[in-house]
C-alpha cells in the first residue's frame, strides 16, 4: 500500500536551492509504517507493497529500529536526511536521532536533534498548515520522549499541536505523545483520557502507534497502583508487537512500566524478555547522556534493569511487600536490591531515591 496525500513539492525545492521540479501527483506523509494500518503479522509485507521507493526505504528503516536493529536502522535513514521532500526528511531524522541514541552515537544523535529543532531551515518558507503542524509535530515528539524542556522561542509545545492537520496513523501516535507529556506532567487521568479516546476512535488499527498507547496506559495504572488494568494493557501491546518482532518500543519504556516486563514477560517469553532488556541498557545509556547533560538531573545511570524498577515503585511509596508481589519476587530479594541501591546511589533513605528516578 501507498501512503500518499496532497503535495505541494515546490516548497521543497525552494528550501533546498534548487529549481521546482514539476509537481507529483501525491506528497509523503511522515513515517509510513508507522502510520499503516495493517494485520499483525504483516509488516514487511506491508513495507513490500509500498510502490514507491522513497517510502520503501523509510518503512524499512523504522521495522529496523521497532524490532531492536538500531545500527541497521541509522544507516538506512541516513541516506534520507538530504531527500529534497521535506516530509521525507522529517521521517529520517527522527528514526536516525533515536536509532543513534540506542548505539551511542550522541553526536549523530544531537546533529539530528539540531535539525529537527531548526525547523531544517525552511521555517521562513511559506509552508502549508499540513505541513508546519508536521515539522513542529517531529520536534515536539523528541523534545517530549528525552524529557526536555523547551530549547528556544520557536518551538511549539505538544499540547498545541493541531491534531487534525496530521494523517491518520500520524494522528494517533501524536495521541501517544500527548499522553507521554501528561504522564510526565503526573496528570495520569489526563493521559488515560487521551489513550482511551485515540483508541476509541480511530478507524482502523495503526499496530505501532497502539503498542504505544497501550504501554503510557502501562505506566499510567502502574503509576494508579491499578497492577491488572497496567497488565491488561501491557499485554494487548505485547499481542500487537509480538507477530513482528516490534520489540524496542518496550526496551524503550522499561524504565517507566515500573517492573510489569518482570512481571509479566519474564516468565512467559523469558528471551524476548532478555532481548528487551538488552534494548533497555543500550538504549537508556544514549537517552541519559542527552537528558542528564540538558537537564541538570542526574538519573541513575549504576543500576541494573531490575534494580532500577524497584527503585521506580521504592520511590513513588510503595512498600516492600507490595514490591514482591507486583513482580513476583520474594521479599528477601527486594530487600536485597533496596539495600543495593541505597548503595549505589550513596543515600540512606527511600524518600531521596526520587533524585534519581524518572518522576
Amino acid at each position: 500500500m501507498e501512503n500518499s496525500m496532497e503535495c505541494e513539492p515546490e516548497e521543497e525545492e525552494r528550501a533546498a536551492g534548487q529549481s521546482p521540479r514539476p509537481a507529483k501527483p501525491t506528497e509523503y506523509i511522515p513515517m509510513p509504517l508507522l502510520s499503516s494500518a495493517y494485520e499483525p503479522g504483516h509488516c514487511l509485507e506491508t513495507i513490500q507493497e509500498m510502490e514507491d521507493e522513497n517510502l520503501r526505504g523509510i518503512a524499512l528503516a523504522e521495522y529496523d529500529y521497532f524490532s531492536g536493529r538500531p545500527e541497521k536502522a541509522a544507516q538506512e535513514a541516513e541516506s534520507y536526511l538530504t531527500s529534497p521532500y521535506l516530509t521525507i526528511r522529517l521521517s529520517a531524522c527522527l528514526v536516525y536521532a533515536f536509532a543513534n541514541l540506542a548505539t551511542d552515537h550522541i553526536l549523530c544523535t544531537r546533529r539530528a536533534l539540531q535539525e529537527l529543532e531548526g525547523g531544517f531551515s525552511v521555517t521562513d518558507e511559506e509552508l502549508s498548515p499540513q505541513k508546519q503542524t508536521m515539522v513542529d509535530f517531529i520536534a515536539a515528539t523528541a523534545a517530549v520522549l528525552l524529557h526536555l524542556p523547551p530549547r528556544n522561542e520557536k518551538e511549539v509545545s505538544i499540547e498545541k499541536i493541531n491534531l487534525a492537520f496530521l494523517p491518520g496513523g500520524m494522528r494517533t501516535y501524536a495521541c501517544y505523545v500527548q499522553a507521554h507529556y501528561a504522564y510526565l506532567q503526573g496528570d495520569y487521568g489526563k493521559s488515560l483520557g487521551i489513550v482511551q479516546t485515540a483508541l476509541g476512535m480511530q478507524p482502523e488499527i495503526c499496530p505501532i502507534p497502539n503498542i504505544y498507547l497501550h504501554l503510557v496506559a502501562t505506566m499510567d495504572y502502574v503509576s494508579l497502583r491499578r497492577t491488572e488494568d497496567a497488565r491488561e494493557h501491557l499485554l494487548q501491546a505485547w499481542m500487537l508487537a509480538r507477530p513482528d518482532d516490534l520489540i524496542e518500543p518496550f526496551g524503550e519504556h522499561h524504565g517507566l512500566l515500573g517492573g510489569m516486563l518482570e512481571a509479566v514477560v519474564k516468565k512467559e517469553w523469558p528471551d524476548d524478555f532478555r532481548h528487551m532488556i538488552d534494548i533497555t541498557y543500550k538504549f537508556s545509556a544514549g537517552w541519559r547522556k542527552i537528558h542528564n547533560v540538558e537537564t541538570g538531573d542526574m538519573v541513575a545511570d549504576n543500576l541494573t534493569t531490575t534494580e532500577f524498577s524497584i527503585a521506580m515503585l521504592a520511590a513513588r511509596g510503595w512498600t516492600n511487600q507490595e514490591i514482591s508481589d507486583h513482580m513476583g519476587v520474594s521479599l528477601h530479594t527486594v530487600k536485597f536490591h533496596i539495600a543495593s541501591i541505597l548503595s549505589k546511589l550513596n543515600v540512606s533513605k527511600r524518600s531521596e531515591l526520587k533524585e534519581y528516578m524518572l518522576l
